[in-house]
């Protein structure tokens, strides 16, 4: 019995090769814990974003007060050297809505009037496109459904003529009533902000910890100078795309000039897509009022102000503010349009940029002098592939080296062996 119990005893200490906590800490225990920290963080995400997008009135209007407020803080900080905070923030605001506020009105209200004349002048040309199109191949095997394309047109000039596109384009947001609560919720975050915005910053920033704080204020500030320098290098880019492109089209005494400028410039604030879209809108116009010799003039001149704007002065206005690949760009600007339409395919590329600077600065990749990471690691991918390609030559070169030295072996071992025969 003694011994039963001895046994008994001895094997309660022995440690079971299987146990509960290894389902944790084994390689597949790791990946699941992993894995589902990674569904309540995606499920947590989701839920915010689902949040957000049904408080589009307080969001959108936030959004923007907080991006606008980035780009005038330089002024403001300058008027404060001369007068007090609460004077510096009523001047740069008024002077804002009254220089940009009422040039916008007025462009805005331009385009509006003539925006009929505008859609019926582009499908006037689409048609014309498509006529030449259908006559180009009308020898070769394509079928292009008639009837299929006139209730397609008829659907998109309809809508675009519509009062319901007029304000969507404009506002994003179909009923007046929410438009201008709204605007006027805009108005007052951006004069708060400009007015003590500074002091709403230093009480988010009194909240974070002593070992964070200071990755906290770095984050505040890259995202200042990238919302900033991302609104006022796109006015500038847009200024210039619509300046260009609107002399031309005067030049060649183009119809609608001014509102086809107005809507190059308007689209120079959505990246990628917006300038060539507003391009193709005035050739559009002008094969129809002009004709084919002018609109492939005013073609030539869209391309070559876009590759102006894109390999000149792009990279020098926005070269430290959107440090973004094109592919994260048109992601980004898909991501938003599907989810807030044309506002969300406007505010999303400076929200990617800013998020993007923050993880740097969290992440420790931010580098104010020399290169940055990604470089770095292509210098160093470089060479590991030349450090290889060198290892594989010399390698061959000295196989072959033992190739021709054990040749040489067995030629004089032949030739013993025949002296010896001799």
């Amino acid at each position: 019995m003694a011994s039963t119990l001895d046994e008994l005893n001895e094997s309660s200490e022995k440690r079971p090769y299987f146990t509960v906590s290894q389902l944790w800490t084994d390689t597949l225990g790791r990946l699941g814990v992993r894995s589902l920290q990674l569904l309540i963080v995606g499920t947590l995400v989701g839920l915010v974003i689902l949040a957000l997008l049904n408080l589009t009135v307080v969001v959108i209007p936030a959004l923007i007060a907080v991006i606008l407020a980035c780009a005038l803080w330089p002024l403001v900080r300058l008027c404060r050297r001369v007068m007090p905070n609460v004077l510096a923030a009523w001047t740069v605001f008024l002077g804002s809505l009254l220089i940009l506020g009422g040039i916008g009105t007025a462009l805005v209200f331009s385009v509006i009037n003539e925006w009929s004349t505008l859609v019926e002048q582009a499908v006037e040309g689409f048609n014309q496109l498509r006529e030449g199109a259908e006559q180009l191949l009308g020898g070769l095997a394509f079928v292009i459904d008639q009837d299929q394309i006139d209730s397609m047109l008829a659907t998109v000039t309809g809508f675009l003529t519509s009062a319901e596109f007029g304000t969507g384009a404009v506002t994003t947001i179909s009923a007046a009533g929410t438009f201008v609560t709204s605007l006027v919720l805009l108005l007052v975050i951006l004069f708060f902000l400009l007015k003590d915005g500074d002091r709403i910053w230093a009480f988010f920033v009194s909240w974070a910890p002593d070992h964070f704080r200071a990755q906290t204020i770095a984050s505040g500030d890259r995202a200042m100078h990238t919302f900033g320098g991302y609104i006022r290098g796109t006015a500038i880019v847009a200024a210039a795309d619509a300046i260009g492109i609107t002399t031309a089209l005067l030049i060649l005494q183009v119809p609608l000039a001014i509102p086809l400028g107005v809507v190059v410039f308007l689209g120079g604030f959505i990246p990628l897509v917006g300038a060539t879209i507003a391009g193709i809108l005035a050739t559009l116009v002008a094969l129809v009022a002009n004709g084919p010799v002018v609109a492939l003039i005013v073609l030539g001149a869209v391309i070559l102000v876009n590759q102006l704007e894109g390999n000149f002065l792009q990279p020098v206005v926005m070269a430290q503010t959107l440090s973004l690949h094109a592919l994260v760009i048109l992601m980004a600007l898909t991501a938003g349009t599907v989810l807030a339409g044309i506002i969300g395919a406007v505010l999303a590329v400076p929200l990617v940029a800013v998020a993007w600077s923050v993880i740097k600065v969290w992440t420790g990749r931010e580098e104010i002098e020399g290169l940055g990471p990604v470089d770095k690691a292509q210098l160093q991918i470089e060479a590991v592939g030349d450090e290889r390609r060198h290892q594989l030559r010399e390698a061959k070169r000295q196989e072959q080296a033992e190739k021709a030295a054990a040749k040489a072996t067995k030629s004089s071992d032949d030739m013993e062996s025949d002296d010896d025969n001799a």
